[in-house]
Formats: C-alpha cells, structure tokens, sequence
C-alpha cells in the first residue's frame, strides 16, 4: 500500500515542476511561511516655525529621496556630492557623457539619438518596487514595461549541445518535461507517506501531464512539447530532446528555470521610456541644486549637531546640522576622519563591495530582431553571463545592446584588469559564441566597471551571514545625530527601492526626535 504524501512532499514537488516561487506561495496558503510587510511612506510633520537643518551626504537615490520627504516638510536640506553628477549609481550613458573610471576616464560615443542609450546601473523596476514606482507616478516619469526574459533568446553552455546556443524556450520545455516526468513516477514509487485523496493525486498527475509534455504512460514526450520547444512549422521538423543528464550537467538550469519565479524578477517589470535617470531629473526638479565636487574629510558628532568638513571647488569648508544623513559606501568611510564609536566604526568594514560589470554596445543593425528576439536576455556560461537586447525602439536602424552583464567573482576580476578596448574586444568574442556574426554589427561602447568608478569603488554591497547578523542593526540605527543610509543598509541590496526603504527609516526616526523636541 502506497504510504500518504505530506505536505513537506507536496511543496517539494510544486518547488521543482513550478520554481520556488510557486511553492512558496503554496506555504503561504497553508500557513507555514509569512507574508512580507510592505513598507509605507513615512508621513512625519511639517516643521512650521521650528527650523531643522540636515546634512545629506551623497546625491545617490537615497540622498535625493531623504532630501525630498525632509525638504517638503520646512526642513534644509544641503546635499554634498563628491563627482560633477547627480544619481550616484543610477547612471545613464548617452552621447558625448563622459565616464568617470579612475585612472582611464571613458567617452561615451553612442550616436546622438534618443533610443541610444545604456543604462549603466539600475535599469529595471520590480512591480513590487512600489516606492520606486510611486516616485515615478508622482513626478510624472513615463514607464514602459522591460522584458526581463524571453523564450526567444539563447543559452550557451559549454555542457549542452556541444556549446551551440540552445533557444531557451528549447531547453525548458525539456527540463519541465523530465521533471514531469521523474515527478509523476513518484507518485506510483510507494514512497509517498501521508495520504492523499486518490482523486487528488490524479488531478495532480494530470497536471503534470499537461505541464510536461507528459503521454499516457506518464514519460516525457517531445512530440507533445514541440510548439513549445520552437518547432513550429509544418511538417514538424521534430528535434530529439536534451538528454536529462546533459540538462542536469548544465551550469545555467536552475537560473533558467528560476529566474522568473523570483518575486523581483517576475513579469512585468518596468523602466522609464528614455533612461532610468530620468526619475533622478524629477527628484531634482523638487530639490535645490545639489553642491557637486565635495568631498567629505571628516564627520564630528557634538550633543545636538554635526559637523561636516568637505574638500570643494571653494577649498576645504564646513557646515553644521542638526542632523546628518550618510550615504558614503561603507567601505570607503575608513578614509573619512570622524568621532564614532569604536564598535559602530568596525561595522563598516563588514560590507565588501560588489563589482558588478556593464558593456554597452551600440550596433548598426537590430540583428537580434530578425531572430524573433524582440528584448530580453540570452545567458552564456562564459564571463559575459547575460546578453540584453533592448525592448525598445523596436524596428529602428540602431540599437544598443548590453553586451556583457557581469556578476562579481572571477569573472569580473579577469574583465577588470583589461583596459576599456581589451574589455569591448573580449566581449565581442564571447559573445560572437551566441551570435556567431555579431562582432560584424559593433559599432563602438563603453564599459562600466563599479568597481573602478571613482567616489563609489564598487555597488551592490555584499553582507555575509555572519556580518549581516553581527552588524546590519549597528549600521541601520541611528549613531548619535548621523545616520547610514543607502542599499546597504537595506533588505534590498542593489535595488533602488532599499536605497528609498533606508532613507524613509532614517527620515522616521528624525521625525519621532524632532517631534519629542518639540512637544
């Protein structure tokens, strides 16, 4: 007699036929995983005759939204900025802009048009983003949807099919498939055990029927999946499906079959029409001129201020707050002068910065279109990782493409040490192993190494466990009248919406002292 499915089991299953999204959504339903708490914009009093004055360090996202929440409420805002830009790492690369890496600055040459453009940091906005989101409606930025992946696009992996691209839509009806299949043979095993209603288990092997291209005898049939696998013309060339062991060796299944199940990655996701600083513009049309060109030497804590001393266009100068938001990547505070405690200065160095890599490459030709890839991402196993084909300006002459999305480790140490020219030649090779003729189309680009932009050293700063317990709360919390904010103090590392998270949490906490200090 066969033993009972559990619950544990159950989840199991839907986890590998449906991606961890859906399973955890289905623990949601039984109760056995919370829901998230979403955050709310803090509504903190105006300050009338009371004046307060803050001292914002950085114009990145989270400066500009402290600057503005505070600012609109009769506080004084003074935001310092050690480069000539406003946006910190939301950064948009377009004709004649010049890109501040140390030591080998770059010019960007993409031709004078409107659609040719490279958003070098953030380019894509979660639906569950809905501060960054709520910003965009409020100051009037368009927003189309962004494709974040498309079946039509490519996987390359040295693994599968020799290293040929593999369409994704291919290999993912293969991989439902066996899974389906070595699923729906669990159910006839005798190894299931807690019962279930026999009328149930049928429900769910039909399920996987349908779901994996499954025939009468519950084994994986290609025939059955081949409209989804890319065959689709008369008579149906049939191709022989990927061996599951091939498809197991791979290096990219689970980013292939995950990927769309996490909840900041999930369809539909959006991006401003024209570049993503475009939500830096509205904050700016809110605020007072941001001072660029300080640079921040020391940071002193008295009873009821803050004393700032920046280097400026001016020469060395000093302001004084009664409050201080800080947004300078942790990292790079060790070469700022100040008075905090020792163990707040220590956690500091708990973050490692990320060093996420873009290449830009404007192409004279949209090749990807007459592929059937209208935007979206083909993956390669090679130090390049992504291939991104812009989802709009469809059907124009040109087109920029993220030629290279890399991911930190070695592979982004390797593209590091090159020089601008050596980084744009190497991803052209690699990615002439996707696009065997798409070295042909380049016209010129540029290459955007975090870890090399002067004022930053590096983005989407890296917790580890242990520091992230040790630490996160020290640097979350207010230090006297100095706050940290930025995504590295947010559950949200690398987004722009933690960036607005940690500023909100630092303008609260100003509120709640402000209000007792006036009651």
């Amino acid at each position: 007699m066969a033993a009972p499915l559990t619950r544990r089991r159950l989840l199991n299953l839907i986890g590998l036929t449906a991606g961890s999204a859906a399973a955890y959504q289905a623990a949601m339903g039984m109760g056995l995983a919370p829901a998230g708490a979403a955050e709310s914009l803090p509504d903190i009093v105006a300050l009338g005759s009371q004046r307060r004055r803050v001292l914002i360090l950085g114009a990145g996202i989270a400066g500009l939204t402290a600057a503005y929440e505070l600012s609109r409420k009769g506080y004084e805002c003074l935001i310092l900025e050690p480069s000539q830009r406003v946006g910190g790492r939301n950064l948009t690369l377009r004709h004649g802009d010049v890109l501040d890496e140390i030591d080998q600055p770059q010019v960007c040459r993409f031709d004078a048009h409107p659609d040719l453009y490279l958003n070098a940091g953030p380019a894509r906005i979660s639906a569950l983003h809905t501060s960054v989101l709520g910003y965009c409606r409020d100051f009037g930025v368009a927003l189309e949807p962004f494709v974040n992946q498309n079946r039509n696009a490519w996987v390359q992996d040295e693994a599968l099919a020799e290293g040929r691209p593999v369409r994704i839509r291919e290999c993912m009806a293969d991989i439902r498939g066996f899974l389906a299949e070595l699923t729906a043979k669990g159910f006839h095993s005798g190894r299931l055990d807690l019962p279930v209603e026999e009328s149930d288990a049928e429900n769910v092997l039909e399920f996987l029927r349908i779901f994996g291209g499954l025939d009468a005898d519950n084994r994986y049939d290609p025939q059955v999946r081949a409209v989804l696998r890319g065959d689709t013309t008369l008579p149906l060339p049939l191709r022989a499906a990927h061996g599951l062991s091939e498809l197991m060796r791979m290096h990219l299944w689970t980013q292939l079959i995950n990927i769309e199940e996490a909840p900041d990655q999930a369809p539909t996701m959006l991006t401003p029409v024209g570049g993503m600083d475009n939500l830096v513009r509205g904050f700016q049309r809110h605020l007072a001129p941001v001072r660029t060109g300080c640079q921040v030497r020391s940071i002193t804590l008295r009873e009821k201020q803050v004393e700032v001393t920046y280097q400026g266009p001016e020469g060395l100068r000093q302001e004084t707050g009664d409050f201080c938001l800080n947004s300078i990547p942790a990292h790079l505070m060790r070469g700022v002068t100040h008075n905090f405690d020792p163990a707040y200065a220590q956690a500091f160095d708990s973050l490692e910065p990320g060093n996420l890599i873009k290449i830009g490459l404007q192409m004279r030709e949209r090749f990807w279109e007459g592929e059937q890839i209208y935007g979206g991402t083909s993956w390669t196993t090679q130090d390049i990782t992504q291939i991104w084909y812009p989802g709009h300006g469809i059907h124009g002459a040109k087109g920029v493409v993220l030629g290279a999305y890399v991911f930190g480790g070695e592979a982004a140490q390797r593209f590091e040490q090159l020089t601008p020219t050596q980084r744009l030649a190497a991803a052209v090779a690699q990615a002439s192993k996707v696009h065997p003729r798409f070295g042909e189309y380049v016209e010129n680009g540029i290459s955007v190494v975090w870890r090399r932009m002067r004022y930053l050293e590096g983005c989407a700063p890296l917790w580890t466990a242990a520091g992230r317990s040790e630490f996160f709360a020290i640097l979350r919390a207010a230090h006297g009248r100095h706050y940290m904010v930025g995504d590295q103090v947010s559950f949200a590392s690398g987004w722009q919406q933690g960036a607005m998270d940690s500023a909100w949490a630092a303008v609260r906490d100003i509120d709640a002292r402000v209000r007792a200090e006036i009651a």
